[in-house]
């Protein structure tokens, strides 16, 4: 059915992602589909960077192989082919990142981890319903 499944994850909030991975793990393999997980960094701010620019370029790739690095930890506890998983690191708008890979990968769904719900969340986490409300595939919510 889903032959690819994209997983957006906060690599720093993994326990948000276990329950969301267990389920495209379950998914995967009654289809024999691909995951794709998905960490979006946040942007630095040129303004914020000014006169520092040789240590905002250490700083960033030093995240984003920080990132790389707890991603494939979390791929191991996958019980899947390591051809099945793919890792994805991206920086800017969480919505917007997850949406542009899931449109390029032609990704049948997303699922997505969320925090159980409170006064300020109503629903669902912030970025959780802000990516149900503009994706263009089925987006589970996993809690």
């Amino acid at each position: 059915m889903y032959k690819k499944i994209l997983v957006p994850v906060d690599v720093y909030e993994t326990g948000l992602a276990d329950k969301a991975l267990q389920h495209a793990q379950f998914l995967a393999k009654s289809a024999s589909a691909e995951i794709h997980l998905l960490h979006v960094m946040p942007a630095f701010s040129a303004e914020l960077t000014r006169g520092f620019i040789s240590d905002a370029r250490k700083m960033d790739e030093y995240m984003i192989n920080n990132s790389k690095e707890k991603l494939a930890a979390l791929v191991k506890k996958l019980n899947l082919p390591q051809e099945h998983v793919h890792i994805h690191v991206r920086s800017g708008n969480i919505r917007d990142e997850v949406i542009k890979l899931a449109d390029e990968l032609g990704a049948g769904a997303i699922i997505v981890g969320s925090r159980n719900p409170n006064i300020q969340t109503h629903l669902l986490g912030s970025e959780a319903a802000s990516i149900v409300r503009y994706a263009h595939v089925p987006v589970f919510v996993i809690r």
